[in-house]
């Protein structure tokens, strides 16, 4: 009588078998684990980047006065003005349309400020500018499109267009909105799509944008928001809560 002993595999060779797959199993998941924790690390890194590049951002925003050579409120030839020009308090705000330090004052200010200037309290003015761009061209390109839609839509417009930039924020780290998002927003803010598609979309504002670039540099400005109350550089807290807080008391 014939038998297959000799070539199925013994108890010991199904043992060591499965041995092997056991730690070819182990390994894997070694490898696993250790890729993951590399990406952790990775994302760590990215987030404490972001994180401190936010701070220096918001460091160099509070800049010495001294160094701050604005002209008036409502003299410059690169901002948006509310309130009247013998409003007995002014504001001059420097933002750019990425920053979110300047998303978070915008926020905290808007209403109080809209309110004021109606009143005659304050005069404000918005001066946008580029200074996010080594993230990417959003900031150009959404300070492009601000000027492209007040000059051709008016300044009522291209508030609620500046107010539209920031209620859509993007994250420095992106997606960012591209050229016809911006029209869409224009739109919203009430524009003619025909008056300011092409001059977003072809960067028409671009040199409105780098003039308006210069001259904050030339005015001494190194980072956003940088505020400045009746033509002195206004610090008055240790976040963008507590300042827009304090300047609202002052001019209220």
């Amino acid at each position: 009588m014939s038998t297959d002993s000799a070539s199925s595999p013994s108890r010991k060779d199904k043992r060591e078998a499965r041995a092997a797959k056991a730690a070819a199993e182990l390994e894997a998941l070694r490898k696993k684990q250790a890729r993951k924790s590399i990406l952790t690390v990775v994302a760590v890194v990215v987030a404490l980047a972001v994180i401190v590049g936010g701070l220096v951002w918001f460091s160099l925003s509070r800049s010495d006065d001294s160094k701050i050579t604005a002209v008036d409120a409502g003299s410059s030839e690169h901002g948006l003005v509310i309130g009247p020009d013998d409003a007995p308090r002014k504001v001059v705000i420097y933002e750019d349309f990425l920053c979110p330090y300047c998303g978070d004052f915008e926020a905290a200010t808007r209403e109080d400020l809209a309110e004021l200037a109606a009143d005659g309290k304050v005069q404000v003015d918005y001066r946008p500018f580029v200074l996010l761009d080594q993230i990417g061209p959003y900031s150009e390109l959404a300070t492009s499109a601000f000027a492209v839609v007040q000059q051709e839509a008016g300044d009522d417009v291209a508030k609620t267009f500046h107010d539209l930039l920031f209620e859509n924020q993007p994250s420095e780290s992106g997606p960012f909105p591209d050229a016809a998002d911006l029209v869409d927003l224009a739109v919203e803010a009430g524009a003619e799509e025909s008056a300011v598609k092409d001059g977003i979309e072809n960067l028409e504002g671009k040199d409105w944008a780098d003039a308006a670039t210069r001259a904050a540099a030339d005015d001494g400005v190194r980072g956003t928001p940088t505020v400045l109350l009746d033509g002195e550089q206004f610090l008055e807290g240790n976040s963008m809560e507590e300042i827009a807080d304090n300047l609202i008391q002052q001019i209220s």
